[in-house]
């Protein structure tokens, strides 16, 4: 029987740090209580809105949906839509509200909800003027309150909700205070209805709403700083509300309790919405463009006649067979509004490329939307769009990341701001961010929780204490206190609940007049309209949504072109390279230098291109698509690799399918080659191969396909053996393959900027230091410049810039890279303006008066050498060296002046900085002067040496994040050359299967996704001739993972793999702090005088630590078979079931098994089409969290190393 209460004012987790469950969760626990009805009352917005209505769509339970608003001197409010223009009302309601409050603080007014009434019920409960009036028993105030929303608002559309959590006393929450709002409602004649203000799906979650009260207040948790009085404010059922309606009822002066429950069941049935109907979901919405399906066939034929001298038939003939669709479908209008905007990023001399599906489109092509001929490398266009599919295509356009926010502008400004919106992106809580909220609320100590934090991966909320028992980095860590156990229990809590809004880092909506009508808007950080909704949500409700990416690596192109054009006059269109055939960028490729190279630059992308060796453009598709999550899995690269290579015979099922398989040996690779498989076996369109495709994705589909696919396929005359073996490849494959169009989109950018490497090098490296596009830190970018010979200048106040530049070195001409001024660390955007404006200065003084900068700064580019060449500064010298300036000597005339300048300013009564935009009140005693000489007459020399190397060193990685003048391994090279280390340049000469010794300066970890489903470690090394990489699997990282996280100098050893030509690998059997070996080998070699000791002493150690891993190994295996035996023994499998004890002894028990040897009772997350992946994997690119660095070095906080995201840490 149908549960008639309803709840009528529910906060999820959209409700900002405040709803502590997902809508998902509400839904299901209201169709657990057999509801057929439930709201989303979200505090500030709609954010919540979309998602809410689709699992009210899947469970059969009818959405409501209304906002919970501020009000200004009114206390708040809840505002439900009746119909589709209720929607519409509360979504203008809400995007005024936030129009006229403080970002982030959003109040609206009574006019304000008058002004946007149309088919809307406002709800007053006992937070609202009315309740605060009923609170203090000031029936009047209450009155006038009533009246003043009667004024906004007809009386049919205003009800009096209360709320009784069974509070002592008469204040909100408490029945008196419930009995009395719902006699002054009868009193004046207003609908009363009971709602429990619900904030959490079940009373277990009331600790998490504590937490998130604190972390939205900031404060410590306590009784004080806590909405809640008790738990009651859940999702309750029906029947647990009865007690609460005859209580209520009661003190109302009520005889019929039955009538509190048919008036909130009647309100909840006239506000119902239907998701489709009402808000749109699953609608299409395009801005309106004149000229139709004409305009686009018109600009599209002259495309192909400027893109195609004389086209083909076939050509002609596939872009009237695309146009048909796209008029069928009536996206005319998609396509001619993406092409205005590429035309205009391209008038605005902005870099732009389309990736994505859309490449595989010959209309795109001929709009100038994509950059990849589908012609030439048979791209077909059923993978992107398809009659059989009614949802929006998506074509995403790659732009300059430095100015993504100009692009951003000239789209508002070319559709009208009630046209475009940004889309939002909503920050939910992991790991970190949850530990760090939860510690604050604890009043834990900051640093200790910073560094709990840290030592975390960036994984899901949840996973905590499965992680703790999981890695052997965190086993180690002792967090196994009481105190953090309660922590550790509240973080799964917050798990994947909203923490802010945020501007979605591409995406844009593009719709008609009626934007606003559909989603609320509010401003973003940047000022930017800004949709509550984000990108899934969007495309729910049919909106298009343009992403427009800003990428590092064409900014980084752009930089590099201009630079060629600004030194030697030459303009270079690297647009116009096709048929992209130089084999020296291939040869530069397949020996895998390609440090830099857009998308081949990650260690198993330069081992899989030095197996591969790359010699043409479909190459490097192939390439691009062999490297992803689902080909590694589903074993596509090795069996490709043995045919590329001809350690096999390339082998297919039957002839009709090598057209099809052809280009990749007989291995399915790419989707598009699915959809032909499955279109030639069974005599179907592409169209109708790409959903099949699209259904083998899951065990469900898979099953609805093979019920089509044997008996069409048998009606084309195949053989049963021929289509059990085909269709097995089809199940094995489908859902793993890789888009060919999105791999050709890729291959464009990555051939450009191989091209730009090869044939301008300088200029390349140049555009990456100063853009910072790759997964490596900038020094390794350094360390591949100079393997390639490009000179790097140093920081010079008077030649440095606020970008890295091409300079001719001294002496020979060479064309180096001259050190940027923006790297300087604290130095601001205005100070490097002022230095540049200032260039060139006779002398330190001359500096300090007209640059004006701060003294931490200019301390900071004396260490890092900027004033050397102006002083003569050389190699490193002894005490007062004839009479020479030492950067010593600079300092302490920075200090002189910096005193000075607190001097005059307690002179003038004003401190420096201040009131006259930096100035001290000093003229510039120098102007730029012709000076051919040293400067030495604004410094005195004051005989203290030099700063020593390894100070230098020190200084330029504590200032730069870069060894800038020499690399860091010099300072080691005498011991790792003792200890005999292998270096990088050397390994490919090395047999394969040979034990190594390797050392260097790390760069990066990762953790992708591979076949087996266990976590793996890749480890990056750095020693001065080009990278080492390093394999970790789980058997390795119990002993070393803290090592490999933690360290930044590092010794491993590892057995070399040699997988063809240049192709080369280490699996890893351990690592170690190279200070601390070195520690030993010094310690030793003073000891004994003997060399060969010292050398023993080290290789002792790491013998020794290696046979404990072994052994440690061994016995792991063990444990885990003991544990496997006695599985069923152990009542509760998942591990937090039965009593303390007995869930001490399960965890004692699970972290045996797990011992040194490596993890702990793995677990793997399964996808529907059957993906396996480790829950520690990396879900995003690498790069994003750097690292501190070792205080020996630098000060914490600098990026030397860039670490993925599911890399632990300190």
């Amino acid at each position: 029987m149908t549960d008639p209460f309803v709840h009528l004012r529910v906060a999820s987790g959209y409700s900002l740090q405040y709803g502590a469950s997902h809508p998902s969760v509400l839904v299901e626990a209201a169709a657990g209580h057999d509801m057929d009805t439930l709201a989303l009352t979200d505090r500030d917005g709609l954010y919540g809105a979309v998602r809410f209505a689709k699992a009210c769509m899947a469970s059969g339970v009818a959405p409501v949906v209304g906002a919970d608003l501020a009000v200004e001197g009114a206390g708040r409010a809840v505002v439900l839509a009746e119909s589709r223009r209720g929607w519409g009302s509360l979504c203008r309601l809400v995007t005024a509200t936030h129009a006229r409050g403080e970002r982030g603080a959003p109040v609206t007014t009574r006019s304000l909800v008058g002004e946007h009434r149309d088919d809307v019920v406002v709800v007053l409960g006992p937070d609202s003027d009315l309740g605060s009036a009923l609170v203090a028993r000031d029936e009047r105030r209450a009155e006038a309150a009533l009246r003043g929303w009667l004024e906004v608002v007809e009386a049919h559309q205003l009800v009096i909700g209360v709320t009784d959590h069974h509070l002592a006393g008469a204040g909100v929450g408490s029945a008196r205070l419930a009995g009395r709002m719902l006699a002054f409602a009868d009193a004046h004649g207003v609908a009363g209805v009971l709602t429990n203000a619900v904030r959490m799906a079940r009373k277990s979650d009331a600790p998490v709403a504590d937490v998130l009260d604190a972390a939205r207040r900031l404060v410590p948790l306590d009784v004080r700083n806590v909405d809640r009085r008790n738990a009651e404010g859940y999702l309750k059922s029906g029947k647990e509300m009865l007690a609460t309606v005859e209580e209520v009822t009661l003190l109302a002066g009520r005889r019929d309790p039955a009538r509190l429950v048919a008036d909130t069941r009647h309100l909840a049935l006239r506000c119902r919405l239907d998701p489709v109907a009402d808000l749109g979901i699953g609608e299409i919405h395009l801005p309106e463009f004149p000229g139709g399906i004409a305009e686009l066939r018109a600009r599209c034929e002259a495309g192909l006649g400027a893109r195609y001298a004389a086209p083909a038939a076939s050509t002609v003939d596939r872009l009237d067979d695309e146009l048909a669709v796209i008029e069928q479908m009536g996206f005319a209008a998609y396509f001619l509004t993406v092409a205005q905007v590429v035309d205009s990023v391209r008038e605005m001399g902005i870099r732009v490329a389309a990736r994505g599906s859309g490449a595989g489109s010959l209309v795109n092509y001929c709009l100038g939307i994509s950059g990849v001929d589908p012609i030439a490398y048979d791209l077909i266009m059923e993978r992107f769009l398809s009659p059989l599919r009614r949802a929006l295509p998506d074509i995403d356009i790659d732009v300059e990341s430095a100015r993504r926010l100009e692009v951003y502008d000239r789209v508002f400004a070319d559709f009208g701001a009630d046209r475009v919106a940004a889309v939002a992106m909503l920050d939910t809580y992991r790991v970190r961010h949850a530990i760090r909220d939860v510690g604050a609320a604890m009043s834990l100590p900051p640093g200790d929780i910073d560094q709990i934090a840290k030592s975390f991966p960036h994984i899901r909320a949840r996973d905590v204490r499965h992680a703790l028992r999981e890695l052997p980095e965190l086993r180690r860590a002792n967090l196994g206190d009481e105190q953090l156990r309660v922590l550790f229990e509240l973080v799964e809590g917050l798990d994947g609940l909203p923490r802010h809004v945020a501007l979605h880092p591409c995406g844009v909506i593009l719709s008609d007049a009626t934007l606003g009508e559909r989603t609320p808007v509010e401003s973003s950080f940047g000022g930017y309209a800004m949709s509550q909704f984000d990108k899934d949500d969007v495309e729910d409700l049919g909106l298009l949504k343009l992403d427009i990416l800003g990428i590092r690596m064409q900014s980084s192109m752009a930089h590099a072109l201009d630079e060629v054009e600004r030194i030697s006059g030459e303009h270079i269109d690297i647009d116009a390279l096709a048929p992209y055939d130089d084999p020296d960028v291939y040869g530069m490729i397949s020996r895998a230098e390609t440090i830099g190279c857009f998308q081949i630059e990650s260690p198993g992308q330069r081992e899989l291109v030095g197996k591969f060796s790359p010699s043409e453009f479909n190459d490097l598709v192939i390439d691009i698509s062999l490297f992803r999550p689902g080909p590694v899995k589903s074993d596509m690269v090795v069996p490709f690799l043995r045919a590329r290579n001809g350690w096999s015979e390339a082998t297919y099922l039957h002839p009709d399918l090598v057209p099809a398989l052809a280009e990749t040996r007989g291995v399915i690779v790419f989707h598009e080659q699915v959809i032909k498989v499955v279109a030639v076996m069974t005599g179907c369109s592409l169209a109708y191969g790409d959903e099949a495709r699209r259904a083998l994705g899951s065990p469900e589909g898979q099953e609805d396909v093979r019920h089509w696919f044997y008996p069409a396929a048998r009606a084309q005359g195949y053989a049963e053996a021929l289509i059990d073996d085909v269709w097995a490849i089809l199940v094995s494959f489908a859902s793993f393959g890789f888009c060919k169009a999105h791999a050709a989109a890729f291959a464009l950018p990555t051939y450009q900027s191989a091209w730009l490497k090869w044939h301008h090098p300088a200029a390349f490296v140049s555009g990456l230091l100063t853009h910072d596009p790759g997964m490596y830190p900038k020094r390794l970018i350094l360390a591949e410049a100079r393997r390639m010979g490009v000179p790097v200048l140093p920081l010079d106040v008077n030649a440095s810039g606020e970008v890295y530049r091409v300079e001719a070195a001294e002496g020979d001409g060479t064309l180096g890279v001259r050190l940027a001024l923006t790297d300087v660390k604290n130095i601001s955007a205005a100070e490097v303006e002022r230095i540049v404006a200032g260039q060139p200065y006779a002398g330190l003084v001359d500096f300090w008066q007209r640059a004006r900068p701060g003294s931490d700064v200019a301390e900071h580019l004396v260490l890092a050498g900027a004033f050397d060449a102006l002083y003569g500064i050389g190699s490193v010298r002894g005490p007062g060296a004839r009479g020479r300036v030492t950067r010593r000597d600079l300092l302490l005339t920075l200090a002189d002046l910096e005193r000075l300048d607190r001097v005059d300013a307690r002179a003038h009564g004003r401190a420096r900085g201040l009131g006259s935009g930096g100035a001290t009140g000093h003229q510039a005693v120098q102007l730029a002067l012709d000076f051919t000489e040293p400067a030495t007459c604004d410094v005195v020399v004051s005989g203290l040496p030099e700063m020593t190397a390894e100070e230098r060193m020190a200084a330029e990685l504590a200032v730069l994040g870069m060894d800038a003048t020499r690399h860091v391994m010099e300072d080691h090279r005498e011991f790792v050359e003792a200890i005999g280390v292998t270096h990088a340049d050397e390994q490919v000469k090395r047999r394969s299967g040979s034990r190594l010794l390797v050392a260097g300066v790390k760069v990066a970890t990762q953790t992708p996704p591979v076949k087996s489903g266990k976590r793996v470690v890749f480890l990056t090394l750095d020693d001065g001739t080009g990278p080492v990489d390093l394999t970790f699997f789980e058997d390795a990282q119990g002993p070393f993972a803290t090592t490999v996280f933690n360290s930044w100098l590092l010794v491993g050893v590892g057995e070399l793999r040699r997988t063809g030509a240049r192709g080369v690998s280490l699996r890893a059997l351990g690592a170690w702090d190279l200070l601390h070996l070195e520690a030993l080998w010094r310690s030793t070699l003073e000891a004994t005088g003997d060399p060969r000791a010292a050398v023993a002493a080290v290789h002792e150690l790491v013998d020794a630590d290696l046979a404990a891993r072994a052994a440690a190994v061994a016995e792991g295996e063990r444990a885990r078979a003991d544990w496997n035996a006695r599985a069923q023994d152990r009542p509760y499998a998942d591990g937090d079931g039965g009593s303390q004890g007995e869930r001490a002894r399960r965890r004692a028990d699970t972290e045996h098994a797990g011992a040194a040897g490596g993890m702990g009772q793995r677990r793997v997350l399964i996808h529907p089409s059957g993906f396996v992946q480790s829950p520690y994997t990396d879900v995003a690119p690498a790069g994003e969290s750097p690292r501190s660095v070792p205080r020996k070095f630098a000060d914490p906080g600098r990026k030397l190393w860039h670490s993925s995201p599911g890399s632990s840490g300190r």
